[in-house]
This record gives C-alpha cells, structure tokens and sequence, in this order.
C-alpha cells in the first residue's frame, strides 16, 4: 500500500499571506543516504543544515508540513538576543564559569541571522532595533540593571531612553522608559526560513515536505523513517521543539508546549505618522509580556499573552485587541486582518535543552521564547559538534533538564498558577 503524505497549510497569518514563493518538495519516498538527516523544518533544522552544507556535508531535511510551518513561521519576528534567563540568573544557578561561557554566544545569533540575509540576498523585511520597555518604576530599574548586565559581556549597543524619547519612538505614553538595542532587530520570520530553506538547497541539500518522522533507529549508521520511506545517516539532528509530539518521549516528558497569539491589523498607510517612526520592534517587561512592532506595509503586529499546554483559542482578536488599544488609543476600532497562535517549547529552568540521545543523535529544543536568536545560534554549534568541536555544545548539554514538577498531569495547572502571581506583580508594580 502506498501512502500519500498531505502538506498541512500554514497557519492563516500575515506571514503565509505575504511570503516568499516556494519550489515544490516532494514527500520523501524510497531510501536514501545522507552524512546527516534533519528532523524539522523550522529554525533549529534550517540553521544546523545551511552551517552542515556549507562545511560540505550531504544532509537531508525532513519536515512534516511545510518549511517554517511551526513557530519559525509563526512568531513576532524579533530578534531579541541572550536567553529566555538571562546571565545574571545562569550564574546565580551554575557558576560564573558556564556565565561566562554562555555569555560569549548571547549574542552571535542575531549576527549569524544578518550575516544569512546578506549572504544569500533573503528578502524578509530585516528592520534594525529592538526596544525592551518598562511600565513601572521597578521595570525601570530592572532595564538599567539589564544594559550593565549585557555591557559587562561586552555588548555595548544599548541606550536607556527616558519616557518622553520612548514615546517619540513608539507613540504611545504608556512608558516609563525604554532600553533600545542598535544591534538588533526585527523580520518577516516565514520569509527568512523560506529564504534560508532556499539557501541550504543552492548548497546541493535535499529538504523533504509532508514527510513526519514514524522514529528513529540508533546505530551507525542510524535510521530515520517515515511512512513512505528512510534515510540512513551517520549523524541525526532532532528539531522538533513544540511540534515534535510523541517521537522522542523523554524529550517532550521535560517541556511543555504553550501558545502565543498575534493580530495583524489593516494596513495602516499613511494615517497615524506617530506610531513607531523609526521602525524598531518592541517588547514590554512583563512576566506575560506584549510584543508589537510594523510590518514592511506597515500594519500593526501585535502579540502577547501565553496558553499553557498550547490550546487553540477560539477567539484570538479578544484577546489580543484589548492589549493593542491599551498600548495605542489611537487605534480603537481599527480593523484586525489577521489573528492567528503558533506554539513554542518552555522549559522549567527556562533555558534551553541540548543533547545527545544517542552517540550520533543530537537535540535542541525548549528556546522557551527566545527561539529567533537562539536557534541560528544553536545550528552553528550543533555543526561544529559533528564536525568534532564540542566545547560550545557541551556548555549547553551540561545544563540540567529539570522536570515538571506533577509531570505531565500537573505541569500545566503548576505554571499556569505561577503565571498568575507573577501576573498579578506586574500588574502591582511589585
């Protein structure tokens, strides 16, 4: 019997409305050879497999839908750098040395991202600067804390702007102050995976669509099948993150899916001159924090909020139009053209999970909100690891994988219920 794999379409978002035009990438079928095979079409897979062909590797991509289908094709488009815990607590938790040694690649990714978009020509909207802004004289404290965090690891690309120079840079009063990051920025995330995706096949890689991994068999070489066929390789990269579902259960035992959701509003052409003149993303200082910034025909994207245990809300606009209209008056009413939800991986500690399941098998996963950044950073080290340089890769695996506390039945009511207190401090200015 013959099975025919179906591409799932992209989630109905600004991003699949608006990118790039794709060649055609037929299910894998039959068995095949490569030095690695790629389970995941999104970031992780994209990045490990554009550094693997560019250092010669034969590599086969796998992907169950569609390249960029999952949270690389879904999210806000900003690319913040450092981790989901920054290096203040990685120190405070594991000793000055792993800081140190984390805190020399805090800041690569972003620069690998820019590197790929002039390398290769990507067109994905890449605006530079990215703000963090404070609604409270504790988050202020909190971003002037933050600028000589990162400016002790040698970045030094940060402003702090009082409340009048954020609002001329936003348009809203609703900021104490702001951090503004020069070296940062933002981009149409679909379009850069697609644009990526196509830089890897210029290299001679060989990406397979509509083909879900059924499992994979240790050994040299190890195995990789799918309904309709296999490939064997000496080296396996498993990148599945939120999407990964039941193909490896000690990884999905140890993080927990959680949905975001983002509007796209009408264009908004030349009305409202004041909002974001100079183009940078924002992200707030919440605990539950509210992301926003204009896309390239300048509507208004605005995200926010997270769903433990990654529901799909039915009402998406309800949740997020009361968020936008609190932060933009201006916008009350304006017509929402997109809603959509996209998943992203949490761990406990909030750090990422990287490892080997097997001698030749490696993981990552678990960006826990950070995935823009952390992912093209991760697929150099995950490279460098195969080719047999280790010492950045094992700095990652030495982190600890900490469980949920009450396991897959209470993981989600635990944190749910941890969101709501640190919810309620920000709200309190606590």
């Amino acid at each position: 019997m013959t099975t025919i794999a179906v591409t799932a379409p992209h989630a109905p978002s600004y991003y699949a409305a608006s990118g790039l035009p794709q060649p055609a990438r037929p299910a894998l079928a039959g068995a095949v050879q490569a030095d690695v095979c790629i389970v995941g079409g999104g970031y992780t897979g994209l990045s490990s497999a554009l550094h693997l062909a560019e250092a010669g590797f034969k590599v086969v991509l796998l992907e169950a839908s569609q390249v960029g289908w999952g949270a690389s094709g879904r999210n806000g488009g900003q690319l913040v750098h450092s981790y989901s815990r920054d290096l203040d607590v990685i120190e405070a938790r594991h000793g000055a040395a792993v800081a140190r040694s984390l805190g020399s690649m805090a800041f690569e990714g972003a620069a690998i991202i820019r590197e790929r978009i002039e390398r290769y020509g990507i067109d994905c909207h890449f605006r530079p600067g990215s703000m963090f802004a404070a609604l409270n004289e504790r988050q202020v404290r909190q971003l002037e804390h933050h600028q000589a965090l990162w400016q002790r690891h040698g970045h030094r690309e940060l402003e702090l702007l009082d409340a009048a120079q954020t609002a001329r840079h936003i348009g809203s009063g609703r900021y104490k102050a702001s951090l503004l990051d020069r070296s940062a920025g933002h981009v149409h995330p679909l379009r850069l995976a697609q644009g990526e995706a196509m830089a890897f096949e210029s290299l001679g890689g060989v990406i397979h669509e509509a083909s879900p991994v059924v499992r994979i068999e240790r050994g040299d070489p190890a195995v990789v099948h799918t309904a309709a066929g296999q490939v064997r390789a000496r080296f396996v990269i498993v990148a599945g993150n939120a999407y990964l579902g039941g193909l490896e259960p000690q990884l999905s035992g140890r993080s927990m899916p959680c949905g975001t959701q983002v509007i796209a509003t009408e264009p908004l052409g030349e009305r409202f001159p004041e909002l974001m003149p100079t183009g940078h993303c924002v992200e707030d200082s919440n605990f539950l924090l509210d992301y926003f910034r204009l896309s390239a025909d300048r509507r208004l994207l605005y995200g926010g909020g997270v769903i433990y245990g990654a529901r799909d809300p039915a009402h998406i606009e309800s949740i997020i139009r009361p968020k936008l209209e609190r932060t933009f008056p201006q916008l009350r009413g304006v017509r929402i053209d997109y809603a959509w939800t996209g998943n992203f991986l949490l761990t406990l500690s909030r750090l990422p999970q990287v490892g080997r399941l097997a001698p030749n098998v490696y993981y990552s996963q678990g960006c826990s909100g950070h995935g823009v950044t952390f992912t093209h950073l991760i697929g150099r080290v995950l490279s460098e690891v195969i080719r047999g340089q280790a010492g950045r890769f094992d700095a990652f695996a030495g982190l600890p994988h900490l469980p949920f506390p009450g396991g897959r039945l209470l993981r989600v009511p635990f944190t749910a219920l941890g969101a709501v207190y640190y919810d309620l401090r920000d709200r309190l200015g606590l």
